[in-house]
């Protein structure tokens, strides 16, 4: 009985700090759109997005570490993962790799958050080579 209540202790107590955690949630637009969901963990955040481009989608998961925090500006540079599939011919293609993001965003006094961001590709399913992304826009709900 003791194990139990220790454990249901722990799993609320982690539900209440993981609920506390600010997060934010939105769009990320570059070359087409993606949707965006961020969440604080230690000295920075988790961001995942999934996209739709004009011929592929993506998934994207990034660690951002908050280099120089500002106030309500934020500045945050990270490593990450892709996958991202397109149709061929009669199939489906399919690319992995390593990504990075470097970028700012501001998180306004009313619950929004605006980013601008740079986020580079190194493909390894297809060959290694870069794919440049471009900068993107994010707009954010932040709750």
């Amino acid at each position: 009985m003791k194990k139990f209540i220790t454990i249901a202790v722990a799993v609320l107590c982690f539900a209440a700090v993981a609920s506390a955690q600010p997060k934010a949630l939105g769009i990320r637009a570059t070359y087409g759109a993606e949707l965006s969901y961020q969440h604080n963990a230690g000295p920075g955040f988790f961001e995942f997005d999934a996209g739709l481009f004009n011929n592929f989608i993506d998934l994207t998961a990034i660690y951002d570490f908050n280099i120089a925090p500002l106030g309500p500006i934020n500045f945050y540079a990270g490593p990450g993962v892709f996958v991202a599939g397109w149709p061929g011919d009669n199939d489906l293609h399919l690319n992995a790799g390593l990504a990075g993001q470097v970028g700012f965003e501001y998180t306004f006094d009313f619950p929004l958050q605006i980013s601008l961001d740079w986020r580079p590709w190194f493909n390894f399913v297809d060959g290694f080579h870069g794919h440049y992304t471009g900068a993107a826009l994010g707009l954010r709900y932040a709750f």
